[in-house]
């Protein structure tokens, strides 16, 4: 074993990116080897003895490049320890804290394929002009307008690196490294 964990994201507007790379600096700081790569760019699995997984959500699920990536490596997964989390606007809406229970359901499609040891649930952005179309613009243009959500970063950086933290010690035992 090589004490090398890999966290890997799926991102459409950025923020998520931050969060994966805010838990691969935890992860580092505390003396694991951590490689933040994008989805797209993971080949092999093979050197890493844990994976820590991560996906913006659209319309209540994981990018579909991000179950994708699941499906596509299940059988590694299955095999060592495995981690994953999600960032959504819904929890940085007036009382979205309220919801985290309904929102880690979003999750669902990936505990039939592969069962996490841990799931992270993190509140990410609104910058609307980084919004992919003109349609999804509106929409949350109209949304700020009426007090559905507020601009801005609204990611927990303390809850991150907290998460981050915990999953050091989950993924390594788990891995047989502590």
């Amino acid at each position: 074993m090589n004490n090398k964990i890999l966290v890997t994201y799926s991102s459409r507007t950025g923020w998520t990116v931050g969060v994966a790379e805010a838990i691969g600096k935890t992860l580092a700081e505390n003396g694991v080897q951590a490689d933040v790569i994008p989805m797209k760019d993971v080949k092999d699995l093979s050197t890493y003895d844990a994976v820590v997984a991560g996906s913006a959500i659209r319309s209540k699920a994981w990018l579909p490049e991000a179950v994708q990536f699941v499906h596509t490596h299940r059988d590694e997964l299955k095999a060592k320890p495995f981690a994953t989390f999600l960032v959504c606007m819904t929890l940085a809406m007036p009382n979205g804290e309220n919801y985290r229970s309904h929102i880690s359901t979003w999750l669902d499609p990936m505990y039939m394929l592969v069962k996490p040891i841990s799931a992270g649930l993190f509140a990410g952005g609104l910058e609307i002009s980084r919004v992919e179309n003109f349609s999804k613009r509106l929409m949350f243009k109209l949304s700020v307008l009426f007090g559905v959500w507020k601009e801005g970063d609204h990611r927990d950086w303390n809850a991150i690196n907290e998460w981050a933290l915990q999953l050091k010690s989950l993924l390594l035992k788990q891995s047989s490294l502590l």
